[in-house]
């Protein structure tokens, strides 16, 4: 598959170029060149090194902070990079959002709170996007907040075969939260694991206390599944109450890893065997070691990719049975 001969052309932005490029491996083809340059007041400019029109764009960017920018940098680009090629008469325009910054503002849970994943979705449709493919949002109803087509992908089936080649015994997946009480359950049913459940509150934002564990966890070993891993309170928290309830080895999975503040130096001080996480943000290197491990989603996102642009069906690839 080449952009000349099918119209396709890749381009990333700059929050997660690594994952780009094995996207792009996976396609047989290359990253179109774009410009992207900060001015010294913060402004971000985009420009496209060479002609759009008439071909289908699929610009990948993840909505995180990276080295040199934050999120709204990231997303600033995003946004600005869709304009550009709306105005440059692109035939269709896909945004593959790797991370959706903002997904976990997804509703009011006090008086007088924004709703900022239904603004950020609509500043995204108004840029010019056609489509949206992104992975594991924090709620699934958030494809709900767009008026354009979104596939929403899940890293589940890469989190199960990892864990599956490790030949573990008495597995139990555990949830951190009601919330994630699906997702878990569908990584258990791929596992043929048990299931047990945290019940957690916030007192304050990134902050947690899980008062509960729902489930029979001792003597198990437990894999803690989880989208988003910040500043790694809730991961803490909840393998805290897993060892009270005499729980045996604990791993830790999620899809998204920003390690922000401490979370890196809370985590090490915790008894876990393993802290898996995807690379749809940059992680750093330097926390890669025997402990802290990474997968990738370039196969699952190179096939979605390829299977929009040649209209081929997509929700094979939400089937937990999916050889990546």
């Amino acid at each position: 598959m080449t952009e000349s001969s099918k119209g396709l052309m890749l381009f990333s932005g700059r929050s997660n170029r690594p994952l780009a490029e094995k996207i792009a491996g996976k396609l047989n083809a290359e990253l179109s060149g774009v410009k992207i340059t900060t001015f010294a007041n913060g402004e971000v400019f985009a420009r496209y090194k060479q002609s759009v029109r008439g071909n289908e764009l699929f610009i990948i960017q993840s909505v995180s902070n990276y080295e040199g920018g934050s999120v709204n940098d990231a997303l600033m680009e995003l946004l600005i990079m869709c304009d550009a090629a709306k105005r440059a008469s692109a035939r269709s325009i896909t945004a593959v959002i790797t991370h959706f910054g903002y997904s976990r503002q997804d509703k009011k849970s006090a008086a007088r709170e924004p709703i900022t994943g239904k603004l950020v979705s609509d500043m995204i449709s108004v840029s010019g996007v056609d489509r949206v493919i992104t992975i594991d949002l924090h709620q699934g109803q958030i494809q709900g907040f767009f008026d354009i087509p979104v596939n929403h992908l899940t890293a589940i089936p890469i989190f199960a075969n990892h864990f599956s080649s490790m030949n573990l015994r008495q597995v139990c997946i555990v949830s951190p939260d009601v919330g994630r009480a699906k997702a878990a359950k569908k990584l258990a049913d791929i596992m043929g694991a048990d299931l047990a459940i945290l019940h957690k509150s916030r007192p304050a934002h990134n902050q947690a206390e899980v008062s509960n564990v729902i489930g029979d966890v001792e003597g198990r070993t437990c894999i803690l599944n989880d989208d988003i891993i910040d500043t790694g309170g809730s991961i803490a928290s909840g393998v805290q109450a897993l060892k009270r309830k005499g729980a045996g080895d604990i791993y830790v999975c999620a899809t998204h890893g920003l390690f922000s503040g401490s979370a890196y130096e809370r985590l090490s001080a915790e008894n876990i065997k393993e802290v898996v996480v995807c690379d749809t943000v940059p992680v750093p290197q330097h926390i890669l070691n025997g402990k802290f491990k990474t997968v990738s989603v370039a196969p699952l996102l190179a096939q979605a990719i390829a299977n929009v642009f040649s209209d081929a069906s997509v929700s094979e690839l939400f089937d937990p049975d999916f050889a990546l």
